[in-house]
């Protein structure tokens, strides 16, 4: 197993006043995937335009510390509407196929508790184009005999895109216009919104009757082709028609097997025949086979209207509906009306009392009712009249009415619903009148007006009738924010009064109201009572958890609140320390009528007192418990990600280097910080490396630093840093360190330290080394090495000979870098040797609004067989990328060669390197200028260390 050998250098602390390296949030919004244009619109917003089933990516380049936290929401098309629940918490959002519906302003919000988060937005435009259709039209007006033989036809062709969609007409192969034939004219209808054009054919003559093409295009934006759809117009051209073969209102018995034959009568071409069901799909089991649509045992529940449509692309579609009614009957009521008039409410000898029957049928309106008296049928009288269809009371019902109710008309009523000769069994309803029959009075028993029941058991909400008939009890709710029952109906009804609640939960809590129904009893004003019902619940506290930070020998307090909860009081609270019972703390006076929080006062924080507390706080009905972590260990570093040029390089020795910066979260909280045990760990590795760093007093913003030397390229690191304090070890921090060589990069991985070939150059650049060069390679052009003369190492060069034309370009693309600075400084070697060197550029492209590439710097011709360096100061306004561009001469003697690529924030240095001398890039030892007065011992001890 390899032991890494790593040196840890001196630690290097920075003073800072007021708050240090603290500060707030801040971000920029970049795209990458699969993005066809980012650009500025009318209205100065950034606009990424993306094509649909693409994949999205956006990235949230934030700076800041402590490190930000990155959040992703989206609006849709317009800034009113309000944010989607769902959120994306990360710096980068990525949406595999993109759906046009996704379009719309994405909102990254930073934020790190310094200052206000940041929040920015850019809004994604999604490009599609569906396949159009095309229907053919004629006049209204003009409708009669054979479709095509009028004068003027319509072709409309419709699409769905974005952007809108450019519209070609062809004839055949025939472009069509308007100056070009005067028989067609070509317009957009009003409202279309540029998503139809309709071709019209005036004055039809036979060289119309053509195949007609409709093209559409939105220009290969995005690389979306166009499309095209053709119709063939003919003088047989006609749209559909249809018969049935029933009528369209049909009755059938249930469990019938049922046909419906929907058949053509016309249409050129042929049309499409499609049954539907409303509502709610076709039923299960039913077949639809062409025109023909079968339901086999027919139940009432397939009632409804059947639709057969017939379309060809040619004038409306044809329809024709077929209405199925199942006979069924079911509930049957009954009222009684005891003063027509309706100036008394009882049923008294003398006035006219009414008897109604209603049953909800299929057909309703097929319903007979017969009426009976103490088992015989009644008879028609001058007192005793049947009438239908009363205006009061639902459709086709049925009342009997007693004029002038006399003793000998007491009696059982019955009334009987059939549908005759029809296999559906009768429903009959009975009511008895008598000097008995009374109106019905409600009430709530003694003792359950109020309802006090605990989340989750059953309840039951009660209220007696009495009366003769006795009535249904109908419930609801009297609370208007609440205006549904638990079953999610506004009313619920109960044949004996009680409401049965299962689980009940704390929302169901409130005013329950029941009253008597109108049916099935008396016809007059309804009677109602209402129920409280209370819903109780255990007790919800703050904080369910929290760590409580104090130094040695200081006092606590720790709070335990009470939120809500029901009954809303703390009728006992328990405190334990490390499960061990605590005996109770004194009673303040104050709160001892209705507490709503418990206490527990700690004197002093010591090694023995730190560790978990808990309280169990209670309302008789259940426990809420609140954690306490008390400590006085310190809190954990944080580290700084914002250091710049953090990697430093050493391409001769194959390691690297990276400087390590933090800061120590709160550390006043707790005692001061003695020392850090810093681990460090190659990834994939068991062994670690492990010191401990001293330290001064760390005051808060206060950037410290270590620089990690001996690092082996390529590999990864885990770091982990605790502080140490007089109580010991305080928690722990862990990060991942990658070599990345995005600020000096050697070319020495294949991966060519993130960037790209140009996809628009008309060549690329080649990595390769002295061992992989090719032995006929063009002799008097190129290097033989790279910067530093070994064969193994790599650089990155342009090939000039043929198929190369004078003027190509071959473009290199830097990784996205976040502009975190005003000047950077871009140093590199390049090799130009050859008679036929053109030209090489160095551009910046800058992501602020859009991308828009400057040149920063260029050198043309031969520049002998030597490598020399270039510095280069470029300053961004935003997140940027750098571009080497070569250009090929006038011949193939024109490789050329660049290596050591490096980015510096800062300005580049004034005296210009030799530029035949190997430059060594900073490595292992290599001083931090933050300090210089620190670093001269420290230079020359690394200098002996290194020979």
């Amino acid at each position: 197993m390899e032991v890494t050998c790593l040196l840890l250098l001196a630690l290097i602390p920075f003073h800072c006043r007021g708050q240090g390296v603290y500060a707030p949030a801040q971000a920029q919004i970049m795209h990458a995937g699969q993005a066809c244009v980012v650009k500025e619109d009318n209205i100065s917003e950034r606009v990424y335009t993306i094509r649909e089933g693409d994949t999205l990516m956006l990235q949230c380049l934030v700076t800041g510390h402590p490190r930000p936290q990155v959040r992703w929401t989206k609006t849709a098309g317009s800034a009113s509407d309000k944010f989607q629940e769902t959120s994306v918490f990360n710096e980068t959002l990525r949406i595999e196929r993109i759906a046009r519906t996704q379009g719309g302003r994405y909102y990254c919000k930073a934020e790190n508790g310094v200052g206000v988060p940041a929040i920015k937005s850019i809004r994604v435009d999604v490009q599609y184009l569906d396949e159009p259709m095309l229907t053919v039209h004629q006049t209204v007006s003009d409708v009669r005999g054979n479709f095509y033989q009028e004068k003027t036809v319509f072709l409309r062709c419709t699409v769905n895109s974005n952007p809108p969609a450019r519209f070609i007409w062809k004839r055949g192969s025939d472009t069509l216009s308007h100056s070009q034939d005067n028989g067609v004219d070509i317009y957009e209808p009003l409202y279309t919104q540029g998503e139809t054009k309709v071709l019209k054919l005036k004055n039809l003559r036979p060289q119309d009757y053509a195949s007609y093409t409709c093209q559409v295009s939105v220009r290969n934006v995005c690389g979306i082709p166009d499309k095209a759809i053709t119709f063939r117009l003919t003088n047989t051209t006609a749209p559909p028609a249809l018969k049935l073969s029933v009528n369209e209102t049909l009755v059938v018995n249930p469990g019938e097997n049922v046909t419906v034959q929907c058949l053509l009568t016309g249409g050129d071409p042929l049309p499409q025949l499609q049954w539907s069901h409303g509502p709610g799909p076709l039923p299960l089991g039913a077949l639809a086979q062409g025109g023909t649509l079968s339901i086999p045992s027919v139940q009432a529940r397939d009632s409804g209207y059947y639709n057969c449509t017939a379309t060809n692309n040619v004038g409306n579609p044809a329809k024709k509906t077929v209405n199925l009614l199942v006979r069924s009957m079911k509930n049957a009521t009954f009222q009684i009306t005891p003063d027509v008039i309706k100036e008394s409410e009882n049923i008294q000898l003398g006035q006219d009392l009414k008897l109604s029957c209603h049953v909800d049928a299929v057909p309703q309106e097929k319903v007979t009712y017969q009426w009976f008296k103490n088992g015989k049928p009644a008879r028609m009288s001058k007192r005793l009249l049947v009438t239908r269809n009363d205006p009061e009371l639902p459709a086709v019902t049925s009342s009997l009415e007693l004029i002038d109710l006399h003793f000998s008309d007491y009696g059982t009523y019955l009334c009987m619903a059939s549908f005759p000769g029809a296999p559906v069994p009768d429903l009959s309803v009975e009511v008895n009148i008598s000097s008995e029959t009374v109106p019905p009075t409600i009430s709530v028993p003694k003792g359950r007006a109020v309802v006090t029941v605990r989340e989750g058991s059953p309840a039951e909400l009660q209220c007696e009738v009495r009366g003769k008939p006795r009535p249904p009890v109908l419930w609801s709710r009297v609370d208007k924010e609440a205006a549904l029952l638990p079953s999610g109906l506004p009313l619920e009804e109960t044949p004996d009064g009680k409401l049965r609640l299962e689980r009940v939960s704390r929302d169901m809590s409130g005013t329950y109201r029941c009253q008597t129904a109108r049916y099935n009893g008396f016809n007059v004003r309804p009677r109602e009572a209402q129920v409280q019902l209370n819903v109780q619940f255990p007790p919800e506290v703050e904080p369910s958890s929290q760590d409580v930070r104090q130094a040695l020998g200081r006092p606590v307090l720790l709070r335990c609140s009470l939120l809500r909860g029901s009954p809303q009081r703390i009728a006992s609270a328990v405190w334990r320390f490390k499960g061990q019972l605590l005996p109770p703390p004194p009673v303040v006076p104050a709160a001892a009528e209705a507490p709503d929080h418990a206490e527990l006062r700690l004197d002093a924080v010591t090694r023995d007192s730190s560790g978990s507390y808990e309280c169990s706080v209670s309302n008789d009905v259940g426990s809420a418990v609140c954690l306490f972590q008390v400590s006085a260990k310190a809190y954990s570093p944080e580290f700084y990600f914002d250091t710049p040029n953090p990697t430093r390089s050493h391409k001769l020795s194959k390691n690297y280097s990276y400087v390590l910066q933090w800061t120590q979260r709160e550390p006043d909280a707790v005692d001061p910080v003695l020392n850090y045990r810093l681990s460090v760990r190659q990834l994939n590795q068991h062994n670690a490396v492990v010191k401990a760093i001293p330290v001064r007093r760390v005051e808060k913003g206060q950037l410290l630093e270590y620089i990690l030397t001996d690092l082996r390229v390529p590999h990864s690191y885990e770091v982990r840093l605790t502080p140490y304090t007089t109580f010991g070890a305080g928690d722990m921090a862990s990060r991942i360190i990658h070599y990345t060589e995005h600020n000096t990069c050697h070319f020495e991985d294949e991966k060519i330290c993130g960037y790209t070939q140009d996809l628009t150059d008309n060549f690329d650049w080649t990595r390769q080394n002295a061992l992989t060069q090719n032995p006929k390679r063009s002799p008097n052009t190129g290097p033989p090495t790279d910067i530093s003369g070994t064969p193994e190492g790599y650089y990155m060069f342009i090939e000039t000979s043929r198929p190369r034309e004078l003027g190509d370009r071959a473009r290199l693309v830097s990784p996205l870098y976040n502009a975190s600075a005003k000047f950077y400084c871009v140093s590199f070697f390049y090799h130009m040797y050859g008679k036929h060197i053109g030209s090489l550029n160095l551009l910046v492209r800058s992501r602020n609004k859009g991308a828009l590439d400057t040149h920063a710097w260029s050198l043309s011709g031969n520049k002998g067989n030597v490598w020399q360096q270039a510095h280069v100061p470029i300053s961004p306004s935003g997140p940027f990328q750098i571009i080497f561009e070569g250009v090929r001469g006038s011949g193939y003697l024109g490789d050329i060669a660049i290596d050591d690529v490096t980015l510096k924030k800062g300005e580049c240095p004034r005296k210009q390197m030799d530029p035949n001398k190997v430059v060594v890039m900073p490595g292992s030892g290599a001083p931090c200028q933050s300090s210089p007065q620190l670093w001269g011992p420290m230079a020359i001890f690394l200098l002996a260390l290194q020979r």
